[in-house]
């Protein structure tokens, strides 16, 4: 029998996963396929950390389909047509993706393999809701959050269907994933990787959660305490889906911590849907203001950002965890983010080109739309003289500076009372920089661009 191709993308999974079900249920030979597109992305290309991570995911994805996934490398619409004429294949399924450039690829592909007689199917494997389904009153898709939480909180979401019964794999010619070169050498900036991508770990992520759950909405905001899900790469790369962790958050508990949970869900979501309908997010504010807004520019101030050696303790605790681990804790993401933009000045884009590459559960429309938040330009956007202070932030929510200490090391041997404030220090550490700004001076810097703009 000619087979139906199943192209797996960000659902490397096999339980609720909708287009892999609707093959199974066919009865045909299932012939499992991975493209690593790097032409179609343009500027979006997976990053580094994001490639350590799909090396990972793919070896577990490949050993559950029993050595049965096909990999091949270079631009996805042609080889899937490619694949599609050698094989016969007699139909073609894949779950959806909701950047531009592969809603754009998909539609095309869609009418070309139709043309050719192969019959396509879509499915949503990676929202609660469409992006088109949740609309305002005047039938508009939200610009706020707040109403469009409660639009979706009022919608629930479906139930997951377990994984589907997979008796009839058939396999093509494939590359070797280590010919893809995925992972990184010399160096090898992933030893610090605390990670385990697949499937089996998101679930493991997800039970190890749920009893921590109701605890959230104050642990979250606290670096050194494990009180977030650590699921959002796993999410990111569908190895589980939003109704799964959906439901399990549901049946565990009905707190105020389980609740801002879902919240967050339903911030990825928001995320997604200002993408879809504004697929200039990544690269344009969508307060067209802020198109004349007089950036900074300082390659040296950037780089003393990414490096994590700012000379403020709470900003390069973050900046070195996020590339030691390839993560960042959410409450600290913030303040980096505000310390860029608002007390250096610089453009946004340049934070959010940075996390996109060092992040392993960078996201396109989370990116773009936190990024914007932070900066006062996007949806639903917090004011641009809304401005962190990260000393007082580095106090509030890591007082004893066990985080600091952990990712600054020079400063471990500092009091409590200067962790936060080197500079005060009767001896301030030789090794550890003076602050490449002044806090006050930055900030006011930041408030008379705010008001030049809006003039």
């Amino acid at each position: 029998m000619s087979p139906v191709i199943v192209w797996f993308r960000q659902d490397l999974r096999l339980g609720d996963n909708p287009a892999l079900r609707a093959a199974a249920a066919t009865d045909a030979p299932i012939l499992p396929l991975f493209v690593l597109d790097d032409e179609t992305p343009g500027d979006w290309r997976w990053g580094g950390a994001s490639r350590w991570w799909l090396h990972h995911a793919l070896a577990s994805l490949n050993e559950s389909l029993h050595d049965h996934l096909v990999l091949r490398r270079g631009n996805a619409a042609k080889i899937v047509k490619t694949l599609a004429k050698e094989t016969k294949a007699r139909g073609l399924v894949w779950n959806r993706c909701y950047e531009p450039f592969a809603l754009e690829r998909d539609r095309k592909l869609a009418d070309e393999l139709g043309k050719m007689g192969v019959v396509v199917k879509t499915y949503n494997a990676a929202l609660l809701h469409e992006p088109w389904e949740i609309k305002n009153k005047s039938g508009k898709p939200f610009q706020v959050f707040t109403p469009f939480w409660k639009a979706m909180r009022s919608m629930g979401a479906d139930k997951p269907h377990p994984p589907s019964r997979l008796s009839n794999l058939c396999k093509a010619k494939s590359d070797r994933l280590e010919s893809w070169k995925l992972l990184p050498r010399r160096p090898d900036w992933s030893k610090g990787f605390d990670w385990t991508p697949g499937e089996k770990e998101a679930h493991r992520a997800l039970y190890d959660f749920l009893d921590d759950a109701k605890d959230y909405a104050h642990a979250r905001d606290i670096p050194t305490k494990d009180g977030t899900s650590r699921l959002s790469a796993h999410l990111h790369w569908g190895e589980i889906s939003p109704r799964q962790v959906w439901h399990a958050i549901r049946t565990h508990g009905h707190g105020n911590g389980h609740e801002t949970f879902l919240k967050e869900l339903g911030w990825r979501e928001f995320c997604t849907q200002l993408l879809f309908h504004h697929p200039e997010l990544p690269a344009k504010p969508l307060d067209k203001r802020f198109e004349k807004f007089k950036w900074r520019s300082s390659s040296k101030d950037f780089q003393a950002w990414a490096q994590g050696r700012t000379g403020i303790p709470i900003v390069d605790a973050g900046m070195r965890q996020l590339w030691q681990t390839g993560w960042m804790h959410n409450r600290v993401r913030m303040i980096v983010a505000s310390f860029l933009i608002k007390h250096l000045g610089i453009h946004w884009q340049h934070g959010e080109r940075w996390f996109w590459d060092t992040l392993v559960d960078a996201d396109l429309g989370n990116n773009a739309a936190n990024w914007q938040w932070v900066a006062g330009c996007g949806a639903d956007a917090a004011p641009f003289f809304r401005i962190f202070n990260p000393v007082l932030q580095g106090k509030k929510f890591d007082p004893d500076g066990a985080y600091v200490r952990r990712f600054v090391p020079e400063l471990e041997s500092l009091p409590d009372k200067h962790i936060h404030s080197p500079w005060e220090a009767p001896e301030p550490p030789a090794d550890y920089p003076a602050p490449i700004v002044d806090l006050a001076g930055g900030r006011d810097r930041a408030l008379k661009s705010f008001k030049a703009l809006k003039r």
